[in-house]
């Protein structure tokens, strides 16, 4: 069992700034694959979607496209994971002309070490899904950063404002 999981209900535990990013590998949408910690020694955007190809997750996604220049300059590298098969994720980037990595996770195991699979609601009712997260996470892997339940039109922006108060 991973750490931060909570025996009684195996909903994991949100993480807070200063703890340590849980490292992953996971298949990225080029046919490779990348490790979080081998990103270390640079700060890093990590954020987890629902769905590619959907309303929401390509306005998200758009976003982080359109201001990654701002982003990259500042030191940051974004990588996106999604529960989508890595095909359709190769879609999704061709079809938006996405230029970071997005990341393959099917069984969900790196979601619910971040606690971006859990109880959310959704038209007023519970049920267990991806929550719509984001994490920075600093060039010691650390997390800077982490916002839960954010949504997906003005995010980036608003990311970018809380990006300004952390330097």
């Amino acid at each position: 069992m991973m750490g931060g999981m909570n025996d009684t209900n195996d909903v994991p535990e949100r993480l807070e700034a200063g703890m340590t990013a849980p490292d992953f590998t996971l298949p990225d949408d080029r046919g490779g694959e990348l490790t979080l910690s081998s990103l270390r020694g640079g700060r890093v955007i990590l954020y987890f979607y629902p769905a590619a190809m959907t309303p929401g997750c390509t306005k998200e996604a758009c976003d982080f496209r359109d201001r990654l220049d701002r982003l990259t300059a500042a030191g940051y590298t974004v990588v996106g994971v999604s529960k989508d098969p890595v095909d359709k994720l190769a879609r999704f980037r061709e079809r938006d002309g996405l230029t970071f990595p997005l990341l393959s996770d099917p069984d969900l195991t790196v979601h619910k070490a971040y606690a971006a699979y859990g109880e959310k609601k959704l038209y007023g009712k519970v049920r267990l899904g991806v929550i719509r997260s984001t994490f920075v996470i600093g060039a010691d892997g650390t997390i800077e950063l982490a916002r839960y339940n954010v949504r997906a039109t003005g995010h980036v922006d608003s990311l970018l404002k809380q990006l300004a108060k952390l330097d």
